[in-house]
């Protein structure tokens, strides 16, 4: 049976929090209330997103610093742009991406079966001074054009 691809829930969030003996602050359910919208995000979309809503704002560093820890706790994923940009994945568990270089966003794929294989293929060689902790996968991609059909 496969999870699927969704961030974690605003109650599950809160006890993670609690579990790792950190406060639920305004500013950490803020945060997060934007990635359950936005899914991959910058600190600086989640900002925008928050002070779209008509929440208090929230400085970009302060929602950057929220991001950061949360990743580290393995709530949240970090993803980088091909412009460098960090991007933020609010969903916990190992999954594929298709990631579009033009507008710099990533699409959830759910292949359980295609990432297993690769993990399996990966993690059967033998890197030398380095041991496989975990794979990810981002497929690059453009966008594609469809050609328009010549009437008769």
């Amino acid at each position: 049976m496969s999870q699927t691809l969704s961030p974690i829930s605003e109650e599950r969030f809160r006890t993670l929090l609690k579990s790792h003996g950190l406060k639920v602050t305004p500013q950490r359910l803020a945060v997060h209330n934007a990635m359950l919208s936005l899914v991959h995000a910058s600190a600086e979309a989640v900002s925008d997103f928050i002070a779209s809503t008509g929440e208090k704002r929230i400085a970009v560093s302060t929602v950057y610093n929220i991001l950061n820890h949360m990743a580290s706790l393995g709530i949240y994923h970090r993803r980088l742009s091909a412009d460098t940009t960090l991007y933020f994945d609010a969903v916990p568990i190992n999954h594929i991406h298709l990631y579009n270089y033009v507008s710099n966003e990533f699409r959830d794929i759910q292949d359980p079966d295609l990432l297993a294989s690769i993990e399996e293929t990966i993690k059967r060689h033998r890197y030398r001074g380095l041991k496989v902790e975990r794979v990810e996968v981002n497929v690059i991609c453009h966008p594609s054009r469809r050609k328009k059909q010549k009437q008769i």
